[in-house]
């Protein structure tokens, strides 16, 4: 996209990391935080969206992507990366939007720095209860979608380290296309549906620049302890910044997961979109938009920005 040309930026943090990082638009600053953890940023076609109405940041977290691939990979150095982004471009406070993982940097990055952040978009997050309330639904219904190509998936999954570089990629499309409706509005499920949802993980993974299983193994292992506690809880609770919850009513990761979340904030609100997976805004993207642009410029209007 045009409006998205921009110049690319490096970011050095305070420990001498490079993150790549990029801006387009203009209006309000709204800062990015991909999925993962361990990929690259793939909210290019999400920042298309916004850029009317905003300035939008995205960046490579460290690890993956084009970002330098050094650690250590925690939570506590991805709060002071994202950190590191808000300093570097000069800002004051900014939104948050963040997908998946992103999601729950973003919420953890408010909770530290609430005076840093005007409003937080978690889109297709995971809520706050421990993982056990939804991961083996999740399983259960990825297996399902993946209909004859489980095998495939599986063979792939028990191979693990010892999977090509090409096989990883392979394991990956698989696996993200289980996150995509197709057209069908149910995600992946009928053979046209499982086809379209397939191309949309192809063009996911495309440029492909590897996953960081280790980021990924050691960010997943902190967040299951963190997830899950009372303390998290009334940090929640405590949360004064608005928060707009947007939801895939598609997505395999059970929705139900995320109402523990929404029951915690006490300044917030939750638009579901009918027929999209765990990437809504590829799935409905005027309803992305319409949610997500109102949300933002309904803040800025009450001089919350």
């Amino acid at each position: 996209m045009d409006e998205l040309a921009g110049v690319d930026e490096t970011v050095l943090t305070d420990d001498d990391v490079r993150l790549w990082a990029t801006r387009a638009g203009s209006g309000e600053p709204v800062v990015l935080c991909h999925g993962g953890p361990g990929l690259w940023d793939t909210l290019a076609d999400l920042a298309g969206l916004l850029v009317a109405g905003a300035t939008v940041y995205r960046w490579d977290q460290r690890g993956a992507g084009r970002s330098q691939h050094t650690g250590p990979y925690s939570v506590e150095r991805s709060l002071a990366d994202l950190d590191a982004v808000r300093a570097h471009f000069g800002l004051e406070r900014m939104a948050l939007l963040g997908h998946s993982w992103g999601a729950q940097l973003a919420l953890e990055y408010a909770l530290r720095h609430p005076d840093r952040v005007s409003r937080l978009v978690y889109v297709s997050g995971t809520g706050i209860d421990h993982a056990s309330s939804w991961r083996e639904r999740h399983g259960l219904l990825e297996r399902e979608l993946l209909g004859d190509r489980v095998a495939r998936w599986e063979f792939l999954d028990k191979r693990g380290a010892a999977r090509t570089a090409d096989e990883d990629r392979e394991f990956c499309v698989l696996q993200w296309s289980t996150d995509f409706t197709g057209s069908t509005g149910s995600t992946g499920s009928t053979n046209r549906g499982r086809q379209e949802a397939l191309a949309q993980a192809e063009r996911m993974a495309t440029p492909w620049y590897g996953v960081n299983f280790a980021c990924n193994a050691a960010i997943n292992a902190e967040t299951k302890r963190i997830v899950g506690t009372a303390e998290l809880r009334a940090r929640c609770e405590a949360l004064a910044v608005p928060t707009l919850i947007v939801d895939g009513a598609a997505d395999p990761r059970p929705r139900d997961a995320v109402d523990s979340l929404e029951t915690a904030l006490p300044a917030v609100s939750r638009v579901s979109l009918p027929g999209a997976g765990h990437l809504p805004w590829v799935e409905d993207p005027h309803g992305f938009r319409r949610a997500v642009g109102t949300f933002l410029a309904s803040h800025v209007s009450r001089g919350t920005a």
